[in-house]
């Protein structure tokens, strides 16, 4: 009797979790290529990423929260390359608009022949990320000098007063960026 109840519980979890919860997780390169891109973001951005990914009063968070955000970015990247170049793959003038090679030759496969379709999702994910970097440290310069315009004050009016206004304001213009 335990037993059904228990089963009976399950299924009723179950039922009530979203199917997002069952999706693809991060996979450790996605962690990987999110963590690479916080470094050179760090690097890039100077005493900006502390105060872009810091949440806390002493933004000492920063690197952890910039990883989970772009390994974030990087599945999702990783999906859309996916769709892409399957897409690519499965189309039938893909010699026409390649020089005459075949999505094999045009992107090489390995000693198998199996790795064409990875290594254009490789190249794919590699060419959107640099381009949110890029975007995003834009955002972040743009951001500085609007703080610097705007003052403490009135820039906290606009993006809020918590400690992640800054963020709030590179994320913001990294989007429009993007778009």
């Amino acid at each position: 009797m335990k037993l059904k109840a228990f089963l009976i519980g399950a299924c009723a979890v179950a039922a009530l979790l979203p199917a997002a919860a069952f999706a693809n997780p991060a996979t450790p390169s996605d962690k990987a290529n999110g963590a690479r891109a916080c470094k050179a973001l760090k690097t890039s951005m100077g005493a900006m990423f502390n105060a872009t990914y810091g949440t806390n009063a002493s933004k000492s968070n920063a690197m952890g929260k910039c990883v989970s955000a772009w390994t974030r970015a990087e599945h999702q990247n990783r999906h859309e390359a996916q769709a892409a170049c399957r897409a690519e793959q499965a189309d039938t003038n893909f010699a026409a608009t390649h020089d005459g090679k075949t999505f094999a030759q045009f992107y090489g496969v390995g000693k198998q022949g199996r790795n064409a379709l990875q290594r254009c999702v490789q190249a794919t994910q590699k060419t959107e990320s640099a381009a949110e970097r890029r975007a995003t440290v834009k955002a972040a310069k743009q951001c500085k000098a609007e703080r610097g315009t705007l003052g403490t004050t009135a820039f906290t009016a606009k993006y809020g007063t918590k400690a992640n206004a800054f963020g709030k304001c590179v994320s913001a213009g990294a989007k429009q960026q993007s778009s």
